[in-house]
């Protein structure tokens, strides 16, 4: 009978180790769990700070947009009005400028309306469009300028 109880005692220090190995297998698998956990909910917490701070940036920056759109409207209406009161014949060509730069502005307009950040990079749209802006802008300023001579 001792050499049975010798293997009990034998198989059961055996299983106790084995089952501490196995348990600390099992908390090195939750540690690694809890880690990836974490990190997933970093990544998470950063895209949604990144997505508000878009979201402040986007209503910044049409809202200066606007600004300059209003802006061009009005230096338009004086050029209009400009024309009326000269009391002589504007140049056909020069009209037709005005009336080419007030659609112009319009179309800015609308596409800043209408602008879904998912359709383009936002980076690229607020490019082409400043790009767009700044030469209705100029045009205003030259024109302005060939009016006053």
């Amino acid at each position: 009978m001792s050499v049975a109880i010798a293997a009990f005692i034998s198989g059961n220090i055996f299983t106790s180790c084995q089952s501490a190995e196995t348990k600390s297998d099992k908390a090195d698998t939750k540690v690694m769990d809890a880690k990836e956990d974490l990190k997933d909910a970093q990544k998470t917490a950063d895209a949604a700070a990144i997505k508000a701070a878009d979201a402040e940036a986007w209503k910044t920056y049409k809202l200066e947009v606007e600004t300059k759109i209003n802006e061009n409207d009005i230096s338009i209406a004086a050029l209009k009005s400009a024309m009326k009161k000269t009391g002589k014949k504007i140049d056909a060509a020069y009209a037709k400028t005005v009336d080419e730069l007030e659609q112009k502005n319009k179309d800015l307009k609308a596409r800043i309306n209408s602008y879904n950040k998912g359709e383009t990079e936002w980076e690229s749209f607020k490019r082409e469009f400043n790009h767009d802006m700044d030469g209705i802008g100029q045009s205003l300023k030259d024109l302005g300028k060939d009016n006053k001579k």
